[in-house]
């Protein structure tokens, strides 16, 4: 039986949400739309974050409004608090398509979860808590992401029983999918491995899903080690453009190119499109105004045969 995997697209949002130069909302559009020709089923478009803190997601509710309505597809909006599930329930107002999914987002750290965004571990379970009920009730998707996960930029490391006990948390919130972030791309597959079993232990019968950056080279290595230890959603980002703005020295996602083709040549299927993909990439470093950091799109795919 051929082992499928589910990519969710998180380029227009955390791909873009760390870049100095700014991207307008028809060139967001336009980026989606070709994810989309690609076989993104599932895409991050957006966070309903404070636009002073995040200039590049100050047009939140116009990329959500010129999405396409398309059955097929699953639109993500990124929540920090109970306001942005608000904006992400008002997206779908009046008939309006809007996002079907409240990614909303607990942080494994004290430190780090005051500055991303000012909450400390326990007010962010609360918090989190009764996002995942608004969600719910409002009949969008509750899934919940714990950052930080693998390293903290500030206190360093992470306890595994604190990740685990906020999965559990979580679950009992009423999350129907957990996903834990490696923010600053500290981890390595053994831990990866690790630290999803008991999670998935802590929570059973929740979905789970992978978020790595890609800080140390280590990214595509986790996402790997996570299909290994059960985990069929991952999150990339396509041209692995990425960080975050409240994380130092945090770059960018794994490359959504280098996830398929990696997946493409082990035998596990996606539903991507890597010609298109890389294709992607290169219409979109004009606009970004450099290359971008995928290897694909420096090398390029390759399709010799696997010796036996």
């Amino acid at each position: 039986m051929t082992e499928y995997v589910e990519i969710v697209e998180v380029g227009a949002r955390d791909g873009l949400q760390n870049e100095a130069r700014p991207v307008s909302t028809p060139e967001k559009l336009a980026l989606i739309n070709r994810c989309i020709a690609a076989g993104a089923r599932r895409i991050e478009v957006a966070s309903f974050v404070n636009p002073a803190r995040v200039p590049q997601m100050a047009d939140a509710e116009a990329v959500i409004a010129a999405l396409p309505n398309r059955a097929d597809v699953r639109y993500i909006g990124l929540c920090l608090n109970k306001r942005g599930v608000l904006r992400a329930l008002a997206s779908r107002e009046a008939g309006a398509r809007g996002v079907d999914e409240a990614g909303c987002v607990i942080v494994a750290s004290d430190t780090f979860g005051q500055r991303n965004q000012g909450q400390t571990i326990a007010e962010g379970i609360r918090e989190n808590s009764e996002m995942l009920r608004l969600a719910r009730e409002g009949g969008l998707f509750p899934q919940v992401t714990i950052t930080a996960a693998f390293g903290c930029p500030f206190e360093g490391h992470v306890p595994a029983a604190r990740v685990v006990e906020l999965a559990r948390r979580m679950a009992e919130a009423g999350a129907a999918e957990i996903a834990l972030g490696d923010t600053i791309g500290v981890g390595v597959p053994q831990q990866v491995a690790d630290l999803f079993g008991m999670v998935a232990e802590a929570a059973p019968g929740v979905a789970l899903r992978a978020h790595f950056h890609n800080t140390r080279g280590t990214g595509i290595a986790n996402a790997w080690a996570a299909f290994q230890a059960g985990v069929r959603t991952l999150d990339s980002s396509l041209g692995g453009l990425g960080g975050c703005p409240f994380a130092p020295k945090a770059t960018g996602n794994i490359a959504t190119e280098d996830l398929v083709y990696m997946l493409d040549r082990s035998g596990v299927e996606t539903g991507l499109d890597l010609d298109a993909l890389i294709a992607a990439n290169y219409w979109f470093e004009p606009i970004i105004g450099r290359p971008l950091p995928a290897s694909l799109g420096r090398a390029g795919a390759w399709t010799g045969h696997i010796a036996a």
